[in-house]
């Protein structure tokens, strides 16, 4: 049975990002991007600003469509956190059997980042900040109308990520790979590291070419890294 590749997405970024994994991925694994509310087909909707809120709004949704699956959570960054808390969730749950969950870009859960963007009031001081904070903007910033549209959701999203405090210290009894750009200046090698803690499993880092969102333009190399873990 093909194993399902649930895709939780970083501040700011939508399920469509993770679609043309599909066709990266052909029948190897099969992609699941998780959509939040606050954006695309859900803009109309107001953004969770608590991750627990989050997992816990998108869980029966989740849950109906992955019974009887096998399943592999993926998070980058924000969506780190989000599938770290997704992984308990699931492995309480029937009819899913959890194989893996590979964390991206994101030290272990608890760890809070010095620079932080939450409480800045200013739009321009608030989007520079969170720039510095991860070496990336999203050029649908530069369009005024967008970033009216986007702002709100990002807000949420930077909040939810900065003040997310773990549901509990117990480890995973589920194998975590964790997987860094070797030029993020953002997440070091040894807070990689730290997701060791959170597993009673095997435990894997794996440091790849590019910085902090390396993610954006090596989807293959990623796939392929995935696929391995499970086979």
């Amino acid at each position: 049975m093909t194993a399902r590749l649930v895709c939780l997405p970083f501040g700011g970024a939508g399920a469509s990002f993770f679609r043309p994994w599909s066709a990266i991925a052909g029948d190897r694994l099969e992609v699941v991007p998780v959509q939040l509310p606050g954006r695309e087909r859900q803009i109309d909707l107001d953004p969770y600003t608590d991750v627990h809120e989050a997992v816990t709004g998108l869980l029966p949704d989740l849950l109906a469509q992955l019974d009887g699956s096998r399943v592999v959570l993926f998070g980058h960054s924000l969506g780190a956190v989000l599938a770290h808390e997704l992984a308990h969730r699931l492995l309480a749950a029937p009819g899913v059997e959890l194989l893996r969950l590979v964390v991206s870009g994101s030290p272990a859960p608890g760890v809070r980042r010095e620079l932080t963007a939450t409480g800045l009031a200013d739009d321009d001081e608030f989007l520079a900040r969170v720039k510095q904070i991860a070496g990336y903007a999203h050029e649908a910033l530069d369009d005024p109308e967008m970033r009216e549209l986007i702002l709100p959701t990002l807000r949420a999203d930077v909040e939810m990520h900065e003040t997310y405090v773990p549901s509990t210290e117990e480890p995973l009894a589920v194998p975590i790979t964790a997987v860094r750009g070797v030029d993020d200046a953002l997440v070091s090698a040894d807070e990689a590291a730290g997701w060791a803690k959170v597993t009673s499993r095997d435990f894997e880092l794996v440091e790849v070419p590019g910085g902090h969102m390396y993610l954006t333009d090596s989807a293959p190399a990623l796939l392929d890294l995935i696929h391995s873990t499970v086979h």
